[in-house]
């Protein structure tokens, strides 16, 4: 396959600017809408409509004399000025890769459509010779990458040695006691820059997070039962080894219990120990999906739960290594298009070392502390940029009768339960809030019967499954999972698993490729199917093959066959969870994935001003069209006005001549910011 046939954006130099002085037209192939009354239109809008992008049709536009030539049907046309430099840039890094700076290099590629493989590809140059003449340009995959490998695997995406994760300088091991307490990447030194501003002390800070666990709490209406094992388990021996004595006391005026201590817990021996540093700059995009601001992800620390017989000055033998993860999330707070190439080349570029030397240690260590210093996200609760913290662990409940492994999610935020707002991110303490895109499953919803669960597969996730669908190979869906559905609390206050393993839906035909993807991505996009049936891993009776990255395995932590796939270049099979083998297995090699996003980022990402429009924008399409061609992601806050398709071009000239008194500021994004939105939050 060449790049030419996957190629869906096009570039080229207009013969006249706009209005708006813009030079470029960027073509873009979109998705047959989700809603068929808009196939043919000849506007398109997508995105959030309170942040809309408005498209047109590229035939129109060339049948108004607005562009040079339409590329052909389905395409889709808005209005950059991209730059020179700007080309001279990207061609100049594509440069760098076919000399080998990053590494070994392939021309072939492999095409994922969301997590799955689905055909190898050759791309293409960025012709900026042809561009600057006035040519259509395609603006595709990468003409060649740094091949996939283990030592960059190791180095730039997962990071799990030893040399980084027992780094004497900046780690602290709670089995060995080596290492530098207080370290750069340690849990001590997260806590403490994540507690500024929550009007406590970093100590009391984690001592009332740690305390979630002693009493039972609703989110959502979904009841999240107490684990007061967290108290002997974690806590007791914590303040034991802090010089301090711990009890745990009912407090009848609360009617909760909670804990009493002598003294503050010693965070520098925290008893979390470090197993993976993680980027996960896949995660880059828009927030949203169509449309919005270029994002750099989420930068990850996984740390392992201990609890050693001698603390800090045992061995791994006696550390007591405990089947509890708990992972610190948090947003990379790096916007536009170009600082997102800046942190990616930043990335690739510690995936050339060849060893963990002094200079990968050290450039590795002002990177991470660019994102978890406090003050790095003024505009996030205690100025810190964690998106969430997430637990996964079945150690406070085993020896009980049935032990059921539990995921909690804890954010710097007030959660908005009615989907009318974001999250208030207010500082304070971290809060519990509904587990990210999965159903309350403790009583409240049937993982296998479930009405809500199917109804909201057939609607909403089937909407957003992008077209056209092969299963498996070409299944990606775009949605967001409401707070409620028909009245009934839908997302849950946490997540247990073993059971459930997975979600089915009752009503999905097996023979419609479209609801077996829905149901598919739904599944697999909830924490259950993630770390249990859809990526095949193994919860049963305590087993500790239920982590992404094993707590138990040792140093170096073992990862998953989800993200490793067979292998380099190799592929790892899951059958499906709701009809089986029998009809289809699900290919998944993450980390491969992740290698060519990240090499997609750094070195053929082609950035350009885009204007942003004001939502008013909408209000007035509505009176000059009497509807609005909106086609956007599939949103729990649904649209205020009427939507249908507009295929009358007078109309659609008055639309074009409206834009500059809409235009808000220019937004720095790539030239393929119109991507198909993914759904990843695992």
């Amino acid at each position: 396959m060449t790049g030419l046939s996957t190629a869906t954006v096009f570039a080229q130099r207009l013969a006249q600017a706009t209005p708006l002085e813009e030079t470029t037209a960027i073509h873009v192939k979109l998705a047959p809408p989700a809603n068929k009354e808009l196939e043919s239109s000849l506007v398109r809008v997508v995105g959030d409509p309170k942040d809309p992008v408005v498209l047109f049709s590229s035939d129109a536009l060339a049948q108004l004399g607005r562009i040079p030539k339409s590329p052909g049907p389905g395409f889709f046309t808005l209005f950059s000025s991209l730059k020179d430099s700007e080309l001279d840039r990207r061609t100049n890094s594509e440069k760098e890769v076919a000399e080998g700076k990053f590494g070994e290099v392939t021309k072939e590629t492999i095409l994922f459509n969301g997590r799955h493989p689905a055909a190898r590809f050759e791309g293409l140059s960025l012709d900026a010779r042809a561009f600057r003449g006035g040519g259509m340009v395609p603006i595709a995959g990468c003409p060649a990458l740094p091949a996939t490998s283990q030592n960059v695997w190791d180095k730039a995406l997962l990071i799990r040695d030893p040399a980084v994760v027992q780094n004497p300088a900046r780690t602290w091991d709670p089995c060995t006691g080596a290492g530098t307490q207080g370290g750069k990447w340690t849990f001590s030194h997260l806590i403490k820059e994540m507690a500024q501003d929550s009007g406590t002390t970093a100590e009391d800070f984690v001592m009332k997070w740690l305390s979630n666990w002693l009493n039972d709490y609703t989110v959502n209406g979904d009841l999240v039962q107490a684990r007061q094992n967290m108290f002997s388990e974690v806590i007791q021996p914590w303040a034991t080894a802090s010089g301090q004595v711990a009890s745990l006391v009912f407090n009848t005026s609360t009617n909760k219990w909670q804990v009493s201590i002598t003294g503050p817990l010693n965070l520098d021996i925290a008893p979390f120990r470090l197993l993976a540093i993680v980027n996960r700059i896949d995660l880059a995009g828009s927030s949203g999906g169509y449309g919005g601001s270029s994002t750099a992800g989420e930068l990850r620390f996984v740390f392992g739960m201990t609890k050693p017989t001698n603390w800090g000055a045992g061995t791994e033998a006696t550390c007591n290594l405990k089947l509890f993860t708990t992972i610190l999330e948090y947003g990379v707070p790096r916007t536009g298009c170009q600082q997102v190439i800046d942190w990616a080349r930043d990335w690739a570029q510690l995936g050339t070392h060849t060893s963990f030397d002094a200079t990968y240690l050290a450039k590795l260590e002002s990177m991470t502390e660019s994102v978890v210093l406090h003050g790095s996200a003024p505009s996030k609760g205690n100025k810190n940029a964690l998106n969430q913290l997430r637990t996964n662990e079945i150690s406070l409940v085993l020896g009980g009768s049935n032990p059921l492994w539990e995921l909690r999610e804890f954010q710097l935020a007030d959660e908005n339960l009615t989907d009318t707002a974001p999250d208030a991110r207010t500082n304070g303490l971290l809060r519990p809030h509904t587990v990210a895109l999965t159903p309350s499953d403790a009583g409240n919803h049937d993982p296998d019967i479930d009405p809500d669960v199917n109804q909201f597969v057939l609607t909403d996730v089937k909407a957003g499954v992008k077209l056209p669908v092969f299963v498996p190979t070409a299944c990606v869906s775009s949605f967001k999972a409401p707070h409620k559905i028909n009245g009934n609390f839908f997302l849950g206050g946490s997540a247990l698993v073993n059971p459930p393993t997975h979600w089915e839906a009752f009503g999905v035909n097996p023979g419609d490729a479209q609801e077996v993807c829905a149901r598919k991505e739904f599944s697999g996009n909830t924490c259950n199917g993630c770390h249990r049936g859809d990526t095949a891993l193994d919860g049963t009776n305590g087993n500790n093959n239920f982590t992404h990255i094993s707590p138990t395995s040792g140093i170096p932590a073992t990862p998953s066959k989800f993200l490793t796939g067979g292998g380099v270049n190799f592929m790892f099979s899951v059958p499906d969870t709701q009809f089986g083998a029998g009809l289809t297995s699900w290919p998944f090699a993450d980390l491969l994935r992740r290698h060519q996003r990240l090499y997609d980022i750094a070195t053929c990402t082609t950035c350009s001003p885009f204007f942003a429009f004001d939502v008013a924008f909408l209000a007035r399409m509505e009176q000059v069209a009497g509807v609005v061609p909106f086609d956007g992601l599939a949103s729990t806050e649904k649209p205020t006005f009427k939507i249908g398709p507009i295929s009358d071009m007078e109309k659609v000239q008055q639309l074009l001549e409206l834009r500059s008194e809409f235009a808000k500021e220019p937004r720095d994004l790539p030239l393929s910011f119109l991507r198909p939105p993914e759904v990843f939050v695992h």
